[in-house]
C-alpha cells in the first residue's frame, strides 16, 4: 500500500505503520521539520514548490524530481511507502499516483478513479503527473485520466488515504511485482 497525508498528519500515520519508507515532498523554502519519533527504512525528501508551470523564483517540478520518485518507489517492494506534502491533496498525490502507475501499466484510468474514490479532495499535481507520463512512456495516459477525475473538493488539508501500489485489484494482488520503470 501507499500512504498519502500532510505534513500535519504525518506522524499519526507513520506511528499505524510497523515497517515504511518515507518520501517527503516539501517546497525549498519550507522549515526545519521534526523527524523524531519516525523511524522509516528509507526517507527520501525532494523539495520542489507545488506549481504546475515555471514561475519566477519558485522551483518547479522535473525530470529529475520525478525519476528520484519513481525509483524510490520502485525500491519499496514489500514494504508500505509513506507519501506526504504539505496538505496532502497535489504532491503527495501525484507522486502516489505516478509510483502505482510505474507499478502497474495499463491501469493508469483505473489508478485514478480510485484515487478520486478514496481522496475526494486530492488534486494531484498536473506537472508532475506530465512529467511521470513523459518519463514512463504513456504517451498522455497518465495526463487523461488525471484530466478526467477533475479538481478535488476544495479542502486546506487532505485526509490520510491509502492507495493500492498492484493492479488489478484480486486477492493475489498481494504478491510483489516487478515495476515497469527502469532508469536508464
Amino acid at each position: 500500500m501507499i500512504h498519502i497525508c500532510s505534513l500535519g498528519g504525518l506522524h499519526a500515520v507513520a506511528a499505524s505503520l510497523d515497517d515504511f519508507d518515507l518520501l517527503t515532498l516539501l517546497s525549498p523554502t519550507h522549515g526545519a521539520v521534526d523527524w523524531s519519533g519516525l523511524s522509516p527504512n528509507r526517507h527520501l525528501h525532494v523539495s520542489f514548490h507545488d506549481i504546475v508551470e515555471p514561475a519566477p523564483a519558485l522551483v518547479a517540478p522535473d525530470a529529475n524530481a520525478m525519476r528520484q520518485v519513481l525509483a524510490f518507489g520502485d525500491a519499496a517492494r514489500g514494504r508500505p511507502l509513506l507519501v506526504h506534502c504539505w496538505a496532502g491533496i497535489s504532491r503527495s498525490s501525484a507522486a502516489a499516483y505516478a509510483i502505482a502507475c510505474a507499478h502497474n501499466p495499463g491501469f493508469e484510468r483505473e489508478i485514478a478513479m480510485e484515487l478520486r474514490h478514496r481522496a475526494p479532495e486530492a488534486t494531484p499535481n498536473r506537472l508532475m503527473v506530465a512529467l511521470a507520463d513523459d518519463l514512463l512512456g504513456c504517451n498522455g495516459v497518465m495526463v487523461d485520466a488525471v484530466a478526467s477525475i477533475g479538481r478535488g473538493a476544495e479542502a486546506f488539508e487532505g485526509k490520510p488515504y491509502q492507495l493500492p501500489l498492484l493492479w488489478p485489484q484480486t486477492p493475489s494482488s498481494s504478491q510483489p511485482k516487478r515495476s515497469a520503470f527502469r532508469l536508464g
